[in-house]
């Protein structure tokens, strides 16, 4: 990385959501007609959720040079009786299918990564049994891979443990409402995430199904809703957008980023909102979020359960700080691509930060950081978030940058577009 010679002044236009993108072609794929998704994200974890579909007997013809997917659904059946699916990494694509899965008549498999093979999936497998599902952890170790014998979903009611992720909740709500009979899932313990699930039912919702609920612990689906097929514009990603909300905050610089407001869907431009109370200036408007930074930013004690995300970001930006950051609640991230919290502890001491690692989080103080080479343990997200600290401080080189792939195949040129 080479920092920057002067603060930015730029307008950055980012790809589709990667969440929102692997939701609405699920459901595309669930509806009885033709649907069109416009400002599709095009990476490695969405291309896994296509190939998957079309292993399962769903039209999908991509362009990516135009962000697009056009998906002939199956009316709620797979057309295909078996398959081998693999999905790498990729969770939104593992959770849903699992559970998507249970839709068809026949027996199917998916599998993925070394590092998916150690991530959660018994909670969702054993709130799909209740159901009527039949799916169960081959190697019997509660995660990848996993064997499914479908026979379509009865309904009825079921619980479910959202602790370790929100998309077991999000995956059961989706093929809900082609269960046989009514469903309702009772959430036990804690639930984390828990604008993701906001946008799994906002997002059923613009697609015409309906979702009851008691707050977060208590979901109803009719049986009899169908996802209508349609025309769909995906929001721009607001995971990607805040490295480029953090690049301002932390060089002093001005960054537009369009097609987000506080309307949006995605949990993760509460961000920009955060790095607000941190001292930089947030406009924002119909169109856009723009972030200006005004020299050092100030430490905050932060829950950061709702949009974690981003909380490796605010982590290696955080000895940039007046005073020490305190990340909480974010205990989940040592089960995603990597175990974050350890990576980021790591990384930020081989850089000269001071860090203390907790269960559930991270404290940060001010420190006078220098160059050296981060690890990013095939992370997407640790990757991009060190490569902030790159554009102030010199001599950091990021390894194995490729990695960025999973959901923003072209984050190094746009960020090196902050130039000027």
């Amino acid at each position: 990385m080479r920092p920057l010679a002067q603060p930015p002044d730029a307008e950055v236009a980012v790809p589709g959501s990667k969440s929102i993108s692997n939701r609405v072609a699920l459901l595309a794929a669930l509806t009885d007609g033709r649907s069109q998704l416009d400002g599709v994200l095009f990476s490695d974890d969405t291309r896994y959720m296509a190939a998957a579909l079309r292993q399962l007997g769903v039209a999908v013809d991509a362009d990516e040079a135009g962000a697009r997917l056009v998906i002939d659904g199956c009316g709620g059946r797979w057309p295909q009786a078996r398959a081998q699916l693999d999905v790498g990494n990729a969770g939104t694509a593992m959770r849903f299918l699992v559970a998507a899965l249970c839709l068809g008549d026949g027996v199917y498999h998916i599998d993925g990564s070394p590092r998916m093979r150690q991530r959660p999936i018994q909670e969702l497998v054993d709130a799909l049994t209740p159901l009527g599902g039949d799916a169960v952890s081959e190697h019997g170790s509660g995660a990848p891979p996993v064997l499914v014998r479908a026979h379509g979903l009865a309904g009825g009611r079921t619980t479910l443990s959202a602790a370790r992720s929100s998309q077991f909740l999000s995956a059961l709500l989706q093929v809900a409402p082609y269960a046989a009979r009514d469903v309702d899932i009772v959430l036990q313990g804690e639930v984390i995430a828990q604008p993701y699930i906001d946008m799994t039912i906002a997002v059923m919702a613009q697609w015409g199904v309906q979702v009851e609920r008691d707050g977060y612990r208590a979901f109803h689906v009719r049986a009899g809703q169908r996802y209508a097929a349609r025309r769909y514009a995906v929001e721009p990603d607001a995971s990607s957008a805040h490295y480029f909300w953090a690049a301002a905050a932390v060089t002093g610089g001005r960054v537009r980023v369009p097609g987000l407001s506080r309307d949006s869907l995605q949990g993760d431009v509460q961000f920009a909102a955060l790095l607000a109370r941190m001292g930089a200036q947030v406009v924002w408007d119909d169109a856009a979020i723009t972030v200006q930074g005004h020299g050092q930013l100030n430490g905050v004690p932060v829950d950061m359960n709702e949009f974690s995300d981003t909380a490796p970001t605010l982590a290696a930006i955080a000895p940039l700080c007046s005073a020490p950051v305190r990340i909480d609640n974010v205990a989940h991230l040592r089960l995603q691509e990597s175990d974050r919290l350890a990576a980021v502890a790591t990384e930020l001491g081989k850089l000269g930060a001071r860090v203390e690692e907790r269960a559930d989080g991270l404290t940060v103080w001010p420190s006078a950081l220098h160059g050296g080479v981060v690890d990013t343990y095939d992370d997407h997200r640790i990757a991009m978030a060190f490569a902030l600290l790159g554009l102030v401080v010199p001599g950091v080189s990021i390894r194995d940058p490729g990695c960025v792939a999973k959901t923003f195949p072209d984050y190094f040129a746009r960020l090196e577009s902050l130039r000027r």
